[in-house]
């Protein structure tokens, strides 16, 4: 395992731990109904992510907000989707667990999830378009959230963005999730962080301040994004290749 695929796996691990006690302390504070932690019940696969994607020269980070409910938060890899983590990114065969508590309406199928991520295909393609396979894509960008907590609420498991919560406890999971980005751009040693959409570009500038890390933004590839839907796609493509080494 080589240097940066260790110090990636630490501080994810890290980051593991250390928002699991966040995501309990914000239930308990009544600001979420239900919080999953993919890097807790889907660690193995996160682990291969890293032993496959990081350390092969990538100095450009994409930074995504928080796992979704058919993506990261099936199987604790960014951006993910069921085709793209199998086909793809070519892991298979791991087992996932289940979050502490899980919600009735928001099951964690894993690497079998029957519906796919929308974000992650559209991302994933473009990146596979743009420079090939994992093996080339991992030499351009690593891929990562800023926030490792899926967050729900309401009886029908509504999932909430980091945006759109506060409080003591928030603000301290934002200072574990700022010191993870800096401890993977130490890994990397990486120029540039593209942060995707604008909260993701946010709390790169923040977390980054003071350093000479470039940080850039671009579209969410969101379908609920009228930018990300505009011109059959062609508008986003063109807005994130813009900025993609």
């Amino acid at each position: 395992m080589g240097r940066a695929v260790s110090e990636l796996t630490l501080a994810a691990s890290q980051l593991r731990d250390n928002s699991q006690l966040a995501a309990r302390r914000m239930v308990s504070d009544g600001i979420a109904d239900c919080v999953y932690n993919p890097l807790n019940y889907a660690w193995e696969i996160h682990e291969e992510f890293i032993r496959r994607t990081g350390g092969s020269g990538a100095t450009t980070i994409l930074l995504g907000m928080n796992p979704g409910p058919h993506g990261m938060g099936q199987m604790g890899i960014p951006f993910a989707a069921t085709s793209v983590v199998r086909d793809l990114i070519g892991i298979s065969g791991i087992d996932v667990g289940q979050p502490e508590v899980p919600h009735p309406n928001r099951p964690v199928n894993g690497l079998d999830h029957p519906k796919e991520e929308v974000s992650g295909t559209r991302l994933w393609g473009l990146l596979q378009q743009r420079y090939g396979g994992i093996i080339e894509i991992s030499k351009k960008v690593f891929l990562v959230n800023h926030c490792p907590l899926m967050i729900l609420n309401g009886p029908r498991g509504v999932n909430v963005t980091p945006n759109n919560i506060a409080g003591p406890v928030v603000h301290e999971l934002m200072a574990i999730c700022d010191q993870h980005l800096r401890e993977v751009v130490d890994a990397l040693d990486a120029k540039k962080v593209i942060g995707i959409g604008k909260y993701a570009e946010k709390r790169a500038i923040t977390a980054l301040s003071d350093t000479q890390v470039s940080v850039q933004t671009c579209w969410h590839p969101s379908p609920a994004s009228p930018l990300a839907n505009r011109n059959a796609g062609a508008d986003w493509r063109a807005n994130i290749s813009a900025v993609l080494p």
